[in-house]
């Protein structure tokens, strides 16, 4: 019998099930792959804003990351909420104790509202887990903080890639929903840049960039290139954003089971 891929999530929980782990086991679910967690972080959440964080102790989380590790063929993982200079420490010795492929969200606000990165954990996030990452996923907010650059266009996040990949990070894909829906990426070995067209669509989109990250990683669990991987995570997360559904009173959550039903419909 042929192994499922598992693939991890290192990240925070949202209970109010819009982003975090909750939007990546869906994802990875979504996918056909088997999902396992190591949780960072505890959020009090929900579609208006994060009432409060409480992060978990290193030991814990370095302590699921083994329970995982030791049991499962754990090939490709993706972080997310990483809020402190202690967890990314934590989890880049992790990363580098079981070989682990990772793809970075650089998370450091929820979509509705909340700070999720503390000032002093912003260096650690550069100098030590980027370095030994594969891909990073910044929106064009997390671009502007990794490479100290404003960007207004293609351009200036086509400068902000190199930037950010000169911490050593092989991939850099800046998403574009905060600037004209194209993604882009840089391969930082062959100085190669893809742009990835898109367009804006109507729906929620709480949750877009863990859902993205983690169906990115999902492809490059099942042996897809980095441009397959890119092209496929945006088309899983515009069919989460139009399949959302509001189910607060504030910014709807993407929906990672949409792709999933839409096709079951037919």
């Amino acid at each position: 019998m042929t192994k499922t891929p598992v693939v991890m999530t290192i990240a925070g929980s949202d209970s109010g099930g819009g982003a975090g782990i909750e939007a990546d086991i869906k994802t990875i679910a979504s996918h056909g792959l088997h999902g396992a967690v190591a949780i960072t972080s505890v959020t009090s959440q929900n579609t208006t804003g994060v009432l409060s964080t409480f992060d978990l102790p290193t030991e814990v989380i370095a302590n699921q990351i083994d329970a995982v590790c030791n049991d499962m063929d754990v090939k490709w993982a993706k972080s997310g909420m990483l809020s402190s200079s202690e967890i990314i420490t934590t989890v880049t010795k992790m990363v580098k104790k079981y070989g682990l492929k990772l793809v970075v969200d650089p998370v450091m606000a929820a979509e509705a509202g909340g700070d999720l990165l503390k000032e002093d954990a912003l260096s650690a996030l550069k100098e030590e887990l980027l370095p030994i990452s594969q891909v990073v996923t910044p929106n064009i907010n997390e671009a502007t903080a990794l490479s100290g650059m404003n960007i207004s266009n293609i351009e200036d996040a086509k400068k902000a890639a190199r930037t950010i990949a000169a911490t050593g990070v092989k991939t850099v894909i800046v998403t574009g929903g905060h600037l004209d829906a194209s993604d882009i990426v840089y391969e930082s070995e062959n100085e190669r840049f893809t742009i990835i067209p898109g367009e804006f669509v109507k729906g929620g989109t709480h949750g877009s960039g863990c859902t993205y990250s983690t169906s990115l990683a999902s492809h490059l669990a099942c042996g897809k290139t980095i441009d397959e991987a890119a092209k496929g995570a945006k088309d899983f997360v515009v069919h989460a954003i139009q399949g959302s559904q509001s189910v607060g009173k504030g910014v709807a959550p993407v929906n990672p089971l949409a792709k999933l039903q839409h096709n079951t419909d037919k």
